[in-house]
């Protein structure tokens, strides 16, 4: 247990990391990459270039401190976390790298603010901090083995089927290169892959969320081809996932992980909120209530630009068609000659949810969101809006999601 002088110290250093957090991230991820240049090959090395895991590892910084006295606040972002560390194959040995880079940039960033005995409580916090994590990790780890057909670390897939679901999303069918089975998982889940990257030298993991439902003896990811942008460089991993991994070709797998998954042991109605690519662990969520012939309510909301870019229509289409419980509302951004309401579309505009609302607000619901950053965030609002509690609100959002690794 920290003693009340160690916690009001860190406590002390919350206004300082608002301020100097992201200087303090920055200086750590370059810090520790020079000293210890294998975890690069842990890291996403886009995101670090492009800031996210510095403002995400600053912003649980800086939680952390502020809710230094009662860390149980933070146990959400902390399981998010240790699930997205799993998936990563990060064991009890990195913390005490990364412990020992994280002080050490405390006290270059600081200079004498960083005195012994703030450093010495921070040391304490960290150690505190790192207990719990390996602890949480070490449950997810043997849980993932003790699965029929689990296992720990990276193994090897093969691509068993590859098909174009979007003019941006490939989805890749992979069964265990050794023959083996593969575990159950909760419908919404991710697994990690990784593959090599010439341009960097490295090995590169990415999560991509299973896309179909569980019980099946091979999984499905399905990868949007990420472009480059004005200011930013197109996705390596997904550009190399559509561009040169075909059917024959293996892959480096973690077993399924993620917080984000359909409520287990409840027969509330469920509606699936997604916008783009977001709609992967939607289908699988869609595929196993399906699949298991459930008879609740469902509703399956999408957004995205176009016909073009719209995936697993079809699939979507058929079971809307086929189910009485299940009922379907896409929105298209951009209306194109020849689309047809009802078959591609249902909605002209971006999504949303107030002209829906008698097809949305389903009583007692349980409503699950994915999508980009600003999506998830307006649907979010939207339904607290339309009286939705924010209890019956679960949400994934694609990226570093806070997680600082």
């Amino acid at each position: 247990m920290l003693t009340p002088q160690t916690r009001a110290l860190v406590k002390a250093t919350a206004p300082v990391l608002k301020t100097h957090g992201v200087a303090l991230t920055r200086h750590f991820y370059a810090r520790m990459f020079d000293h210890n240049p294998e975890l690069k090959h842990i890291f996403n090395q886009a995101h670090q270039a492009g800031g996210q895991q510095q403002h995400a590892l600053a912003g649980a910084v800086t939680a952390y401190a502020e809710h230094i006295d009662d860390p149980s606040v933070l146990m959400p972002v902390v399981t998010r976390i240790v699930h997205k560390h799993v998936s990563l194959g990060i064991r009890p040995e990195h913390y005490a790298i990364v412990g020992k880079h994280l002080l050490a940039s405390i006290r270059e960033v600081l200079g004498e603010a960083a005195t012994d005995e703030l450093i010495d409580a921070w040391g304490a916090a960290y150690g505190q901090l790192a207990d719990l994590l390996i602890a949480e990790e070490s449950r997810l780890y043997a849980e993932s083995a003790g699965k029929p057909g689990g296992w720990t670390g990276w193994r090897a897939f093969r691509v068993v089927g590859k098909q174009a679901e979007s003019a941006e999303i490939t989805s890749f069918y992979l069964a265990p290169s050794d023959g083996g089975t593969v575990p159950g998982y909760q419908p919404g889940q991710y697994v990690s892959v990784r593959v090599y990257v010439p341009e960097l030298g490295l090995m590169q993991p990415r999560q991509y969320s299973l896309s179909d439902a569980p019980g099946h003896d091979r999984l499905r990811i399905s990868v949007k081809r990420e472009p480059a942008g004005v200011e930013t460089p197109a996705g390596r991993v997904s550009n190399a996932l559509h561009d040169r991994l075909e059917e024959g070709g293996v892959l480096d797998v973690a077993p399924p992980q993620g917080d984000f998954h359909l409520k287990e042991g409840s027969d509330a109605p469920v509606v699936l909120l997604s916008g783009g690519v977001g709609l992967t662990p939607m289908v699988s969520i869609l595929n196993h209530l399906v699949s298991n012939n459930d008879t609740r309510q469902i509703r399956f909301v999408h957004g995205c630009r176009n016909r073009s870019v719209h995936a697993m229509k079809e699939h979507v289409n058929r079971i809307a068609a086929e189910r009485d419980n299940v009922r379907k509302s896409v929105f298209y951004e951009e209306i194109s000659h020849g689309d047809e309401p009802g078959r591609d579309y249902d909605h002209a505009g971006r999504l949303d949810l107030r002209a829906i609302r008698d097809e949305v607000i389903v009583p007692g619901a349980d409503y699950y969101l994915c999508g980009p950053a600003p999506f998830m965030l307006a649907q979010r609002e939207a339904l607290l809006a339309l009286g939705v509690g924010s209890d019956r609100i679960y949400a994934e959002a694609f990226g570093s999601g806070g997680a600082p690794a």
